[in-house]
């Protein structure tokens, strides 16, 4: 069952409140004219290409999937996987700023051991329990790695190191896998853009002057440019699907509570689906590597995905199709987005069409025509979210790495004189969890379940929705500012604790990627998954930021 959700649904009133509230700080203030209107007036400096992927590494192009099994059957040493993926890092991340710190040599070394394992003989058993042997992974630097920086971008944290893996970690290295260098994350993790003031600013390998997104954004922006094989993330507020989108490549959000979280933004690593909207996830060139990789850090609760389930696609779309023209409202956006995005849908359902006629139901016929889904809960997806985000552990106290309160105002002061040590999103997000209402509990619990019982009962267990992955395109640096809540699109997905799939849909006129959310009713993952691997066949995969040289 098909359905998309294109009314920009939006509660208007809430919304302008907020954000009023917190412009009302850059607008009537000059310095903060100078601070955000300028580089935004600049149009965030030119576009910088991403080399061309030379032809001796074409195998970076390959799945982790497939580079696993030619590393198992001698065809690929990976060492030299490793090496290739580091000469590419090197090549590509002066451009985009994306490497936190990196494990290079120590990797490579590992790298020859599985060689050696390998060239001395693999049991059956062995190979199965290591589906990744030999393959280099990278993650943010959010996720704990024994001995690696863990300042989550703050600066007061610039000098803290982790004393242990994370549990993901953990699983990753039984699997076989290689870590290979921690990445970039925005400051606090939760932001549109990656930036802070330890690392810097990531750039997004489209187009250099844009937000590759956030919190995973360096992740992504790695994958599009052929720089790793395998891309370790995590999702509170659509932080492995917004860089996915932002860079044209799939992501993965799986059912909250599933994956183990201990080491991970300090997580203990005891959450349900009761406790958390939060969850790791992957970013990836192919659909195929989602499901084997999202087992790994699910552990013993991967049966709960039914990742392994078959889907007869045709039997998924016989059901229904919901399709409305966008009528997108309130954000800033391009018209061409709104535009190609029609033509985008038009042509799966036409896609579509032939599928169900070629079993025997025609879309096309009036009685059969398909009808668009709403919810209340659509008008309100930024606040049940920041609602939500009110029963997630209070991390507040990182503002200062635990050493007092955060004075809201004491900071923004400090960023009007450049004595801050802490980036404009993250004081404006202090101060609004400071001095603006919070959403009334009753309200939102209350819509939250409705909401569920609604859109789960109306899915169930066959079922996908497909959703708006926001209202632009990659947006240019520091332009989030001026529409923070653009996100909202992704974050109603971690609202519902439900699982979802970014998958990307070609590129506008500028070459810039486009996209869709697949969702579906809590542990039904697979949905989202084959749905995506459809999608993958249909529109071309991948939005790769260069070439491979001929």
């Amino acid at each position: 069952m098909f359905h998309y959700q294109t009314e920009r649904t939006s509660d208007v009133h809430y919304y302008l409140s907020i954000l009023n509230s917190e412009l009302s700080f850059f607008w009537a203030c000059p310095p903060f004219l100078i601070i955000i209107k300028s580089p935004i007036s600049r149009k965030h400096g030119k576009k910088e290409p991403i080399p061309d992927l030379d032809k001796k590494h074409a195998f970076l192009a390959e799945s982790a999937t497939t580079l696993a099994k030619k590393i198992l059957q001698k065809e690929l040493k990976s060492e030299d996987l490793v090496r290739a993926v580091i000469e590419r890092i090197k090549e590509v991340n002066p451009i985009l700023n994306a490497i936190a710190v990196d494990r290079y040599e120590t990797a490579i070394a590992e790298a020859k051991e599985v060689d050696e394992k390998i060239a001395s003989g693999l049991t059956d058993e062995e190979a199965h329990k290591k589906p990744f042997l030999g393959v280099p992974f990278t993650t943010k630097e959010s996720q704990a790695i024994k001995g690696m920086p863990l300042t989550v971008g703050l600066w007061s944290r610039r000098n803290e190191v982790a004393s242990e893996d994370s549990e993901a970690i953990v699983r990753m290295k039984e699997a076989g896998a290689i870590v290979l260098a921690a990445t970039n994350l925005p400051e606090l993790l939760i932001w549109q853009e990656t930036r802070n003031n330890v690392y810097g600013m990531t750039n997004n390998p489209h187009h250099t002057g844009r937000s590759p997104g956030g919190s995973s954004g360096a992740e992504a922006a790695l994958t599009a440019s052929y720089a790793t094989a395998i891309s370790l993330c995590s999702d509170i507020g659509g932080s492995t699907r917004m860089p996915a989108f932002y860079c044209g490549m799939f992501g993965h959000h799986p059912t909250p509570g599933t994956t183990n979280l201990r080491g991970v933004f300090f997580r203990k690593g005891d959450e349900t689906d009761k406790d958390t909207m939060f969850a790791l996830g992957f970013i990836s060139k192919h659909v195929e590597d989602l499901a084997p990789l999202t087992k790994i850090v699910a552990g013993d609760k991967a049966p709960m995905l039914k990742l392994d389930r078959e889907v007869d696609i045709k039997e998924l779309i016989n059901r229904d199709y919901y399709i409305d023209n966008c009528k997108e409202k309130f954000e800033i956006q391009r018209l061409e987005l709104i535009e190609r995005r029609g033509k985008i849908f038009r042509k799966f359902r036409k896609k579509i069409g032939k599928v169900i006629t070629k079993i025997g139901k025609d879309v096309t016929n009036a009685d059969n025509a398909p009808q668009p889904y709403h919810h209340e809960g659509f008008k309100h997806m930024y606040a049940l979210w920041k609602y939500w985000m009110t029963q997630e552990p209070d991390t507040k106290a990182l503002f200062t790495n635990n050493n007092g309160e955060p004075n809201a105002l004491a900071e923004l002061g400090k960023k009007l004189i450049g004595q801050s040590n802490h980036c404009l999103f993250s004081i404006s997000r202090l101060l609004e969890d400071t001095f603006l209402p919070k959403p009334d509990a009753q309200w939102a619990e209350k819509l939250t379940k409705e909401f569920k019982e609604d859109l789960f009962g109306k899915l169930g267990d066959n079922g996908v929705l497909l959703l708006p992955s926001a209202p632009q395109v990659a947006p240019f640096h520091y332009s989030c500012l001026l529409r923070p809540f653009n996100f909202a699109y992704f974050a109603v997905v971690n609202a519902l604790k439900c699982p979802a799939t970014q998958v990307p849909l070609g590129a506008d006129s500028e070459g810039l990627p486009l996209g869709i959310q697949v969702l579906a009713a809590p542990y039904n993952d697979a949905l989202c998954l084959s749905v995506a691997k459809y999608l993958e066949k249909e529109f071309g995969g991948p939005v790769m930021a260069c070439k491979i040289k001929q």
